[in-house]
Parts: C-alpha cells; structure tokens; sequence
C-alpha cells in the first residue's frame, strides 16, 4: 500500500491529468469544518487507514485526516481549479508526505484500496457508484454527509447543528458489506438542512445533475 502511495504521488507530481474536455458536473459547496470533524470522528480514522476523499474540494478533509490522526489521504476532484486549491492546502499545512491531490474522473476511480470514504452526493449518484463500493475491501467505512445509499441500512445516523452555518446536517456511517434495507432514501426531503436546500435549487434551477458537496464536489 505503501509503494501504491508513493507511485500515486510521484504521477500526481508529474502532473498527470484527465481529459481536460470534462468539466465539473456539480456546484461547489464547502463542508462546515466543524462537521468534517464529526465525520472523521464517526468513520473511526485511526493512523494506518487511508482516507479517499471523493470531490475533495480544498483538501480540508485529507488535510485534516493527517495532521489529527497522522494518517494518510487521497483527494480527488475533477475542477483544476479545486486541484490547485487543495494541492497549496496540502503544502500550506505541511502534510505532503501523507497527502496526494489528483484530479480524475470519479466514475473512472478505483477506490478499493481506501479503508476509509468520505462522500457528498446526491443520493442517485451514491446509487451509481455501489459497484464501485461493492469492490472495498470488508470493513471499509463509508461516511456521507446529507445524503445517504438508497436502498442501504447505515450502521449509524447522527444530525448535528454546524456552529458554523448553524444549520443541520445529517451524517451517515456504512461499514462494508453493505446491508441491504428497506429503508428508502430521506435525505433530500427529510433533511431540512441549508446545504440540502442549495443542492436541490441548484439542480432544479439547471446546474449539473451532480451534487455539490461538502468540501468542494467535483463529481462528488
């Protein structure tokens, strides 16, 4: 895991790129830092895990992963300039030994070796990427800010009030495998919190049919 690490970083530093004709499918919308916090907190990051960041925005989550919990962190995002934004959050913190940046295509991503995934997606694209869930390996946690798996029973749900936008927000913690639910998906009508209102007027409105998410969604 190690040397997948190093070679990740050593391409990203090369500055290898996806087609540059994909542009962002979502609006940005930054995650409280009080609530990715919680959500580190609730996935259980411990200092051997490595932390996938999906639409990783300015890098707060993998920036903070490693300099509270000393663990290493992946961030992806498909805006460049989100890239440049987290990549100088990376250098200004001093964690680039344990924090890589890359820009690619989430729906192209192989995420099995994370041991743990932060995610804010609108609930149909959650749904489309369980194949991709379905590929982590068994005890791998899954953390989702607002919008949870259709279809999926979450081993935890927590809402909290953000001291910082003081609206409320709902987390999700799934563990793999994932077990399978009646339970349908609430977020976008059961939340009444202020970012599940802008995601959902941004989509009505005609933005990308892609969530935006917390720290900065790019597909994500």
């Amino acid at each position: 895991m190690q040397v997948m690490f190093i070679a990740v970083m050593l391409l990203n530093g090369a500055g290898l790129q996806v087609d540059q004709s994909h542009s962002p499918d979502v609006v940005y919308v930054g995650t409280p830092y009080d609530m990715v916090s919680k959500m580190l907190k609730l996935a259980g990051v411990k200092k051997q895990d490595m932390v996938y960041d999906l639409g990783c925005g300015d890098g707060r989550m993998v920036v903070l992963a490693a300099k509270k919990y000393g663990c290493r962190g992946m961030g992806y995002d498909i805006d460049p300039e989100r890239i440049s934004a987290a990549r100088e959050n990376v250098k200004r913190n001093g964690v680039g030994h344990l924090v890589a940046i890359a820009r690619e295509d989430l729906f192209k991503l192989d995420f099995s070796h994370a041991d743990v995934l932060s995610l804010y997606l609108l609930p149909e694209i959650n749904k489309r990427l369980l194949p991709q869930f379905e590929k982590l390996k068994p005890g791998s946690r899954l953390v989702f800010h607002d919008y949870d798996i259709e279809g999926f029973e979450p081993d935890k749900t927590i809402r909290v009030t953000s001291n910082e936008d003081n609206a409320s927000h709902t987390l999700y913690l799934y563990t793999t495998p994932l077990k399978p639910g009646r339970r349908p998906s609430g977020s976008l009508a059961v939340t009444g919190c202020g970012s599940a209102r802008r995601l959902r007027d941004n989509t009505l409105q005609g933005s990308p049919s892609y969530p935006a998410r917390d720290k900065g969604c790019r597909c994500r």
